[in-house]
């Protein structure tokens, strides 16, 4: 491995460490709702904003009532639509609309859509997000687009002019259930995470949650938890939310999405009791610092 976490001890034993980072705030209102039900009750700790979302300065608003939950950028190029005029035109095929992820990523790759409009769209994303008064500490993307091998360096030189200390480094959790969509999916998640590893330039918390993405539930934390080591460092992301009762959502979406699930899993008093009995302790990216190869939580994480 090429890269090493350094934790400090608390008392006799030294606990392992995670963050729980809930994406696609701004997805809709029961999404945003559902993430602040979480981190009001301890367990979220931090939270990815979904950029070009048309309720954002609402949703922004909110986000100003918690002041403990870390904030960051869900990078975006595959659902709604771009912020810039310039990648709205390159995306004419689409009538203006990001495709999804298959289809962008295709036209990334065989160089249809210029990098520049990319960067420029994602620089915009980070404004919007800065304009609304929102302090940013890490970036990650919607589908894990950033992981492609044109687009990971961008994300980091993005990380490096806004300060911004930390970049979501995802990697597969080979699923219990070998389903075809599992395998493909964390099959090129491998992939890309072996091709960008040259580029990481420091360590960076070990990823989890991808085998389970959108229904994590009860007994997946329980299995999770009893496996995270002492001195480690985690991030766990998740995705709660409220049940769509008003149908904002597509059919696509909701069939991925269990956002009750995660919530309720994220909520029930039983993850505390759990968290207390591994001896492990919630973190933001707020108290960690990266240097060089190191992460090392260098803030004092009460139990």
């Amino acid at each position: 491995m090429n890269e090493i976490q350094e934790a400090p001890s608390t008392g006799d034993a030294t606990p392992a460490y995670l963050i729980i980072n809930a994406d696609d705030y701004g997805y809709f209102d029961h999404v945003s709702q559902g993430i602040l039900e979480c981190a009001c009750t301890g367990t979220v700790t931090a939270t990815g904003v979904f950029a070009n979302s048309p309720h954002l300065e609402k949703h922004a608003a909110w986000l100003h009532e918690q002041p403990d939950l870390d904030i960051g950028v869900h990078l975006n190029l595959t659902d709604r639509q771009p912020l810039t005029k310039s990648l709205g035109n390159a995306l004419g095929k689409w009538n203006g609309h990001f495709p999804g992820k298959f289809p962008i990523a295709r036209a990334i790759l065989a160089r249809h859509i210029p990098l520049g409009l990319i960067r420029d769209e994602w620089r915009a994303q980070i404004d919007h997000c800065l304009a609304s008064k929102l302090k940013l500490r890490f970036l990650n993307s919607h589908e894990h687009i950033h992981m492609l091998p044109s687009l990971y360096p961008m994300t980091l030189e993005l990380a490096h002019e806004y300060g911004i200390d930390h970049v979501r480094f995802a990697t597969p959790e080979w699923p219990g259930t070998w389903s075809a969509n599992a395998l493909l999916r964390d099959g090129i998640m491998a992939a890309l995470s072996m091709l960008n590893r040259m580029h990481r330039p420091s360590a960076t918390p070990i990823f989890l949650g991808m085998g389970e993405s959108g229904r994590i539930s009860p007994q997946y934390l329980q299995r999770l938890l009893n496996r995270l080591k002492a001195g480690n460092i985690y991030e766990l992301m998740c995705h709660p939310g409220f049940a769509d009762k008003e149908g904002k959502a597509d059919e696509r979406l909701r069939a991925y999405h269990d956002w009750d699930l995660e919530r309720r899993a994220l909520t029930h008093p039983i993850l505390s009791s759990a968290l207390a009995a591994h001896n492990i302790r919630l973190i933001g990216y707020r108290h960690l610092r990266a240097r060089r190869k190191r992460l090392q939580v260098v803030q004092e994480v009460s139990p």
